[in-house]
């Protein structure tokens, strides 16, 4: 059998009343299907899934394994999976026409590319509506790029898209990893290889009530969020393990910008189940400022600053306020300023 180009790899657990749309959102692209591999990988499902998935026969590899978490279904997924390129398919979202054609492209073109992903429409299921996530396009190289970590935003599985040799060095995930599993390649892969970062939308994310991602963790529910900051907590330690593992260390710029976002990010999700007091928030803000100055202009740094400065008086709770404090401190920073250097003049 010729080896595909592709294999699309979609992960599924209890998602029968979506999966058929998210094979057809394949079967459907602009592309030669006889370059890829459709396989579905479900995690012990006790709903219709396979009598669904059964009925497109040989065009679709489905396996079945008992309950054992997302590492685990992508783990025996990558163990079957054929495709010089993975791409990673949630069960409830859906690809959009030419992507795949569109990641041919990108990957033909750059061989050493180790990670492309994309932009995604948020289906609201609910009401129909379809809107945007923000998007934050970063390409390129860890090794030219040392502070890259700060401001890499890490996308939803179904924007993902991977060379297969350049993940070996990741797998198998370990398997501790239940939720976010994914997480644990977009995370780590730009210290294997670079990735690209495409601006044109080629995947559908589902909002329907139950989603395992959140694309703005402000509407996670408490509940929902503690188990967001347990699953992190597992994910992270994982990711420290494979660096220690991997003799990458704190000296490395790259590995220090990559554990400090994280660090910043973890604790802040954990302010909103327990809002910090004034000097813990203004410590965190400084860090948060310290942290991002290069990807800041040095009048942006000023106004975090000042920003941090008035934590002390508002606090946690009063950030729209001291919002406006700071705007008003910009303000007369910039009027000052002018007038100084129309005085030199």
């Amino acid at each position: 059998m010729a080896t595909p180009l592709f294999t699309v790899l979609i992960t599924t657990y209890n998602y029968g009343r979506f999966i058929e749309e998210a094979i057809d959102s394949v079967m459907s692209q602009d592309f030669p299907l006889d370059k890829v591999q459709i396989l579905v990988v479900d995690d012990g499902s006790t709903d219709d899934t396979s009598e669904r998935v059964k009925k497109y026969g040989s065009q679709v590899e489905y396996l079945y394994k008992p309950n054992g978490g997302q590492a685990s279904a992508l783990n025996f997924g990558m163990a079957n999976a054929r495709g010089e390129i993975v791409a990673l398919l949630d069960a409830d979202d859906l690809f959009l026409p030419g992507k795949l054609a569109r990641l041919a492209e990108v990957f033909e073109k750059d061989p050493a590319l180790g990670m492309a992903y994309h932009r995604f429409q948020e289906w609201h299921v609910d009401t129909g509506e379809r809107g945007e996530y923000t998007f934050v396009p970063l390409s390129g190289d860890v090794r030219t790029m040392p502070d890259f970590f700060l401001g890499y935003h890490p996308m939803a599985t179904s924007c993902t898209s991977y060379r297969r040799t350049s993940l070996a060095p990741l797998l198998p995930i370990p398997e501790g990893i239940r939720m976010l599993a994914d997480g644990y390649f977009v995370l780590l892969i730009p210290f294997l290889a670079p990735v690209l970062a495409i601006s044109e939308f080629h995947a559908v994310y589902r909002l329907h009530g139950t989603n395992s991602f959140y694309a703005d963790e402000r509407q996670i529910p408490a509940e929902a969020l503690r188990k967001r900051l347990q699953q992190w907590q597992i994910l992270m330690g994982a990711t420290k393990e494979w660096l220690e593992n991997s003799g990458r260390t704190r000296k490395e710029l790259s590995v220090r910008c990559f554990l400090d976002r994280w660090a910043l990010h973890d604790e802040e999700l954990g302010f909103r189940l327990h809002p910090p007091g004034r000097l813990r928030f203004f410590l965190f803000l400084v860090r948060h400022n310290h942290t991002f100055r290069s990807l800041q202009t040095w009048r942006l740094t000023l106004a975090n600053y000042v920003y941090a400065l008035l934590s002390l008086i508002f606090g946690y709770g009063n950030a729209r306020r001291m919002n406006e404090w700071r705007d008003w401190a910009i303000r007369t920073f910039r009027s000052v300023f002018a007038s100084v250097s129309k005085e030199m003049k």
